[in-house]
């Protein structure tokens, strides 16, 4: 039984699963993010990144089933019951987020999402130019990105313990650090 995964094979797993870079660049996110809330609950960053990192790696070729059957290949492959859990909790499978990393991975997952978006609309799309108040006016624009569930992102911060617009600049760093990786550093703004 495996009781903890590496960045490595988390890569692996999305190498081998295909993952559309997009999706990678959102595993990256949320990877950070995880980093930085172990680094703040005193946890092991190099497992919660980790956890961030695979957590969607099945997602392009089963989302109809994602989740689930990302949890089904990691037990099959020897992972942990918490791994696998910790995988399955941020999904609307039934598994309790009753973990600090349980509930730090539903609460990063969807924000990086709106984060993304707002830094596309900026002219630089550079997220290290991203600043709360932009975030708090694209929160409050119900049209915008209007696929993120905005209640969802609020509840699993307060589940979290930490106070929304805190959360968001945690994410927010977090995602700056590795701009370059994600896309954000301004290589897609025109000339």
């Amino acid at each position: 039984m495996k009781d903890t995964i590496t960045r490595e094979e988390a890569l692996a797993l999305i190498q081998e699963y295909g993952c559309a870079e997009n999706h990678v660049h959102h595993m990256l996110a949320v990877e950070a993010a995880m980093r930085a809330y172990a680094g703040r609950f005193g946890e092991d960053e190099e497992f919660w990144g980790a956890i961030g990192l695979v957590h969607d790696f099945e997602y392009d070729r089963f989302p109809d089933d994602h989740p689930h059957a990302g949890g089904r290949i990691l037990r099959e492959k020897g992972y942990s019951d918490e791994i696998v859990n910790a995988i399955l909790s941020h999904g609307n499978t039934g598994v309790p987020r009753n973990t600090p990393m349980r509930k730090a991975l539903h609460a990063v997952d969807e924000l990086t999402g709106l984060l993304v978006a707002v830094t596309l609309v900026r002219p630089s799309k550079d997220v290290r130019d991203v600043k709360i108040k932009s975030v708090k006016k694209k929160w409050k624009d119900k049209r915008f990105a209007a696929a993120v569930d905005r209640e969802e992102i609020a509840r699993a911060a307060e589940e979290l313990g930490v106070e929304l617009w805190e959360h968001v600049g945690v994410v927010l760093e977090a995602m700056k650090g590795i701009a370059g990786e994600i896309g954000l550093d301004g290589r897609l703004a025109t000339t």
